[in-house]
């Protein structure tokens, strides 16, 4: 049903459309209003397919309207859904010289619109079939930068023949050396660098850039309101309880890679099919005596069917479904399905896979077939939602036949390997709530794939750390170890699963990284691992190896060090480390510190008064306690603390009639305003690193008197 301004947007393209075949002098009114009234609804509303169309229609085709009206048209041309080829094909169609032809600026202007809704265009091999005339028309000055454009964009190998190259080098000499002109032969030249040499390509060149970034952030505000407001009619008339009718896949309408519809053709009298199914009172009474349909492999794209094959499980109706799945991916196989089929069928696939909450057999053996030469690009998104589903099986095995594979495809970049660290994290969360929903785990479960994907992990994150450093790339990795804290933590897991220590690396890294706020989550996934650890001993001393608790005792001393003790660096402690920094390099930190000449030692700068990311929230702890005392008494300190806080500062603080703080209360007060700043993962180590009732930290504010504490380890 369309809303009120589609409606409105009908008539204003049908009054400019009757306004256009009529010459300016003799309309009664001036159309302008009309044209601006239609170009604001346009770009707030978008337009569907039958209203672009007509104006479609009216700009490439002669008309009485001024210039004026025209560029606002073409400047407002903004697809509310996905764009037909009927449509690109008349833009192409109007190109060029003749009397029956659109002005040449209207004629750039919408080759313009061509590359700023390319991504929209459903089936942008129409464009590809298109190339020899577009290429064709290159001699057409007028329209030639963003002709050039066009083709750079559609530009493969396929379309880089000899005598195109020779054409372009012509006419690039004829010009002058058109910049256009040259941008796009530097483009044949990546396909051919062997034939067009490098005098050819010199000179200055278009960089086709996109033309207009904004109006692509606007079209894209206002497809995804489409996509929402058809979403939301489509379940009113749904509810869930029937028959898709009109399948769809992600709002580009029409059924995707040939999935077929439901249809029952065979039923009886005592039988129920599914298109009579409207409510979930009928689907429920009637569960039994409802028809399949005639096409089961209509299950990949309709939810209602889905439900039945989940709740009527029956080995001939899984036969059917694969062999249907299995001949849709042989046609990708062996090649005879083009790109936008392939990532068509991907996407149908995983919408399938994340309603029922498993990767089947044939999906999973299909893409240890396709990793032996995908491009890693292409429907990258849907293939790792895909994995994500994987079943918990044999780890060694699971590398073998996909993820060493597919790691091997994917492009090194820091989008996709954030994309593969996800799929990881979703892995390891799916693998742990099934074993948590069985009532009992059964005794062949490879339980211990949980710790070898701990362990392959660790080398993804630690590679992706190193090669991509920042606080996003640090974000990710923890988010893994999150989830691995998680479920390491749930009581019903602990007996069947081990903790695989993260890269000692990844841990460093990440705890002398610029971000409070990663250090504090860091700090937190190893309190929990604690807890995990100490539960696991405490059942079965030989539980874990000495070589895995002296890791991470390392990283608790180390940490302790730092942050509490004020001995960073320090390696004569037991299980200390050092923060895998040698004794020379130690030194070296060493003698810098003390030629700064400021009074600084090495071993307290990464403590709570000294580090760059505890400093601002120790001060502001001692900030605020001095202005709580002043608001009490007005006269109760003469002096505030001016500095980064030691025990010796503290004392000459009191002596100057300053605020009164023991050191231990200090370093207490400091994790209570970190808890409170949401940085608790530091005092949750500290709490549970630190022996002794009185000398553990606490979010209390009542001091403590300790002397130093001593580490608490596993």
């Amino acid at each position: 049903m369309e809303s009120d301004g589609d409606q409105e947007i009908r008539h204003l393209v049908a009054d400019v459309t009757e306004a256009s075949r009529v010459p300016a002098k003799q309309r009664a009114t001036s159309i302008k209003p009309t044209v601006q009234k239609l170009a604001s609804k346009a770009y707030e509303h978008g337009l569907l397919p039958d209203p672009l169309n007509e104006l479609i229609d009216l700009l490439t085709t002669p008309s009485h309207l001024d210039q004026a009206s025209l560029n606002a048209l073409v400047n407002n041309l903004y697809p509310a859904a996905r764009l037909s080829p009927d449509a690109v094909l008349k833009v192409v169609g109007c190109l060029g010289n003749g009397e029956l032809k659109p002005p040449f600026p209207i004629q750039a202007g919408l080759l313009r619109w061509l590359v700023m809704v390319y991504h929209t265009i459903d089936g942008p091999a129409i464009l590809s079939q298109a190339y020899p005339v577009l290429f064709n028309l290159l001699e057409t000055a007028a329209i030639r930068p963003q002709l050039c454009h066009v083709l750079a964009l559609i530009t493969r190998r396929k379309h880089v023949r000899p005598f195109r190259i020779q054409a372009i080098l012509n006419l690039s000499r004829q010009t002058g050396n058109d910049p256009a002109l040259t941008g796009l032969l530097r483009i044949y030249k990546d396909y051919y660098p062997e034939i067009i040499v490098g005098e050819a390509v010199k000179g200055k060149a278009s960089t086709f850039k996109h033309p207009d970034l904004a109006w692509r952030e606007r079209l894209g505000e206002i497809q995804r309101a489409h996509a929402q407001r058809a979403t939301k009619t489509e379940l009113r008339h749904q509810n869930g309880f029937t028959v898709d009718r009109h399948i769809s896949h992600r709002g580009r309408g029409g059924r995707p890679s040939g999935v077929p519809g439901v249809h029952t053709s065979h039923a009886t009298e005592n039988s129920v099919t599914l298109e009579e199914i409207d409510n979930v009172e009928r689907f429920v009474n009637n569960l039994e005596k409802i028809e399949l349909p005639n096409q089961l492999a209509a299950v990949l794209a309709d939810p209602l069917l889905q439900k039945l094959v989940l709740l009527r499980k029956d080995h001939i109706t899984t036969q059917r479904i694969v062999r249907w799945v299995e001949a849709a991916l042989d046609d990708v196989l062996t090649g005879t399905a083009d790109t936008k089929t392939f990532v068509d069928t991907m996407e149908v696939l995983e919408d399938y896979v994340s309603r029922v909450k498993e990767s089947p057999n044939v999906i999973l053996n299909f893409l240890a077939k396709l990793f032996g030469y995908w491009n890693g690009v292409d429907a990258q998104e849907p293939i790792l939602r895909i994995l994500q589903y994987t079943p918990l099986l044999d780890f060694k095995e699971l590398y073998h036949a996909l993820f060493g594979p597919l790691g091997k495809c994917l492009p090194n970049t820091l989008p996709t390997q954030t994309l593969l660290l996800e799929m990881y994290r979703n892995i390891l969360r799916n693998w742990t709530s099934n074993l948590q929903s069985v009532e009992a785990v059964a005794s062949g479960t490879p339980c211990h794939a949980i710790l070898e994907l701990q362990v392959h992990v660790g080398n993804v994150a630690l590679t992706l750390v190193q090669t991509n450093p920042g606080t996003a790339t640090h974000s990710t990795a923890l988010q893994f170890y999150e989830q691995v804290a998680s479920t390491m933590s749930n009581p019903v897991l602990e007996p069947l699963l081990r903790i695989a220590n993260p890269p000692r690396q990844l841990i460093y890294l990440v705890f002398f990284s610029p971000s409070l706020g990663n250090i504090s989550r860091l700090a937190g996934i190893l309190a929990k691992y604690k807890t995990s650890f100490d539960a696991a001993m405490a059942r079965d001393r030989k539980a874990y190896g000495a070589s895995d608790l002296q890791t991470y005792n390392g990283f608790l001393m180390d940490l302790c060090n730092c942050i509490w003790r004020g001995r960073a660096f320090n390696s004569s402690d037991n299980h200390a480390l050092a923060c895998l920094s040698s004794p020379q390099t130690s030194a070296r930190y060493h003698r810098y510190v003390e030629d700064l000449g400021m009074d600084l030692v090495l071993p307290v700068l990464f403590g709570l008064s000294h580090s760059p990311v505890l400093s601002l929230q120790s001060m502001t702890c001692v900030l605020a306690l001095e202005d709580e005392a002043l608001e009490k008494n007005k006269r109760a300190i003469s002096t505030r603390h001016g500095g980064p806080v030691t025990q010796s500062s503290l004392q000459r603080l009191a002596r100057a009639r300053g605020l009164r703080l023991e050191w231990n209360e200090y370093r207490q007060q400091v994790l209570v305003t970190l808890d409170r700043h949401g940085f608790g993962g530091i005092s949750e180590l500290m709490r549970n690193v630190i022996k002794g009732r009185q000398s553990a930290p606490r979010t209390s504010s009542q001091p403590s008197q300790s002397s130093q504490p001593s580490s608490n380890l596993v």
